[in-house]
């Protein structure tokens, strides 16, 4: 079977695939696909059409059958550059998804295409680096930006051309799926897929796995705590997190305590340079995020916004 360089595909289950990122490549994050019977969701299309041609392709092949729905979960980029691999199918995200990929990526989209010679500068200032340097996390880093450059030519943002209020279901001749959101938590508006008769759900950057899930200022932590509290009281076997391996209820569970792990150090007082990441979490993947996000918390906290 044909192996892409931008993500690994798991089988889930008979009729369910994730597919997760591979450091460097150009997935950025995680994405998948549920055949339904005659029926195909794909969830989430990456950072770049290179790499979401790859999950067309096996999401076809495997299942022989043309995707019917592409579902974005949040308007991050990472999850939605994919778009135009198909721009010629449903394209599915809530309203408030919609309008944020619509106000926000054009701009965002030109800068960076006028921008090459800097993206060109900068990847060879990482090379140069490197030849000091043979540290991994820098050679991932220059094939990531490397995959960003030879995406952006030849992208062309593509909007959802569905939207929705609070959930969807799809029906296929084997089974059913549920796109639902319960509001924003990570993003301004997260949405999740829902298989009931599998016990599988794709929760987009509601969910990381073993690795620090990352803050932003339009995050709301009191919210995505409320959230994924909700979503543990589903029946789930498997969880397929924005980021990370494929996880279960407990590692949702992990992530609330996260949650509330950081909000309790923020609202301690301390100097933000003295906080070090506590021990449970030493061993999660993109620890330099956790710096990032005790700054957000702390921010949100001075605004007055309720974090936990």
């Amino acid at each position: 079977m044909f192996q892409s360089k931008h993500f690994k595909l798991e089988k889930v289950s008979n009729s369910i695939y994730a597919a997760i990122a591979k450091e460097g490549g150009g997935a950025a994050a995680n994405a998948g696909f549920v055949d339904l019977g005659e029926k195909v969701i794909v969830f989430d299309t990456f950072n770049t059409q290179q790499a979401s041609q790859d999950l067309k392709l096996l999401a076809e092949s495997i299942t022989n059958h043309p995707v019917t729905w592409v579902i974005n979960s949040h308007w991050h980029g990472d999850h939605i550059r994919g778009n135009q691999t198909f721009k010629d199918r449903m394209i599915i995200s809530s309203e408030s998804t919609y309008t944020k990929i619509k106000d926000v990526h054009p701009s965002r989209i030109a800068a960076q295409k006028n921008d090459m010679n800097g993206l060109t500068n900068y990847i060879q200032s990482l090379k140069n680096q490197l030849v000091q340097n043979t540290d991994a996390q820098l050679q991932y880093q220059i094939n990531f930006l490397s995959e960003l450059k030879s995406s952006l030519p030849t992208l062309e943002l593509v909007l959802p051309n569905q939207t929705f209020i609070d959930k969807m279901t799809f029906h296929g001749k084997k089974q059913s799926a549920t796109l639902f959101t319960l509001g924003g938590g990570h993003s301004l508006c997260d949405a999740m897929l829902y298989i009931p008769d599998e016990k599988v759900i794709f929760m987009g950057d509601l969910l990381f796995v073993d690795c620090h899930p990352t803050f932003f200022e339009e995050s709301n932590l009191e919210h995505w705590a409320t959230i994924l509290k909700k979503v543990m009281l589903m029946e789930i076997d498997v969880a397929v997190p924005g980021h990370g391996s494929i996880g279960a209820k407990e590692d949702i569970s992990k992530v609330t305590h996260y949650l509330s792990d950081l909000t309790a150090i923020v609202e301690g007082n301390h100097p933000i340079e003295e906080i070090n990441i506590p021990a449970k979490y030493k061993d999660w993947g993109s620890s330099e995020v956790f710096q990032q996000n005790i700054k957000i918390a702390e921010a949100l906290l001075n605004k007055g916004t309720p974090i936990l």
